[in-house]
């Protein structure tokens, strides 16, 4: 009778189950430090000129509206005189000019924290490590201690469980 028992009972039982099962783990810290750098935006000449019900000159030639005139050496334009006048008495008129001076061209980079001659710039220092530090436990625990300006600390761990 406990023979047949056990032959029911095992044969009762499910088959086992088939499944691939993947447990991977990985973890990584990342320690940066900034360089110094300084980025520069030169500024470039221009002139703008608009006008309705008037004459124009530039002292030698009636009519004319300007130009940017030569631009030397440094990149900085020498633009026309322009004189404007109302074309005729009692009638409505107007007239505008603008004109920005480019930033002269310079050939030297600026030390960084150094202010060069150029409109739009942006120096930033090294960064420096201070106690910079990161580690990972194999429990998974990640540590990090900051460190110093212009620096960063990045700890993560990954668990991905696969069953196919």
């Amino acid at each position: 009778m406990k023979r047949l028992l056990f032959v029911v009972a095992l044969l009762s039982m499910g088959s086992a189950a088939r499944a691939d099962l993947t447990h991977r783990i990985t973890s990584s810290v990342q320690l940066t430090v900034d360089a110094a750098a300084t980025n520069v935006q030169r500024v470039g000449n221009s002139l703008s000129i608009s006008g309705n019900g008037v004459s124009t000159s530039d002292g030698t030639t009636n009519g004319v509206v300007g130009t940017l005139g030569t631009i030397g050496s440094n990149g900085v334009a020498a633009p026309s005189t322009i004189t404007a006048t109302q074309a005729t008495s009692g009638n409505a008129f107007s007239f505008s000019a603008s004109y920005t001076a480019g930033d002269a061209i310079t050939t030297t980079a600026p030390s960084v924290g150094a202010v060069s001659p150029y409109s739009n710039q942006t120096s930033t220092a090294a960064g420096s490590a201070g106690d910079l530090a990161g580690s990972i436990t194999s429990a998974g625990a990640v540590s990090l201690t900051a460190g110093g300006a212009g620096s960063s600390a990045t700890g993560q761990v990954v668990t991905e469980i696969t069953v196919r």
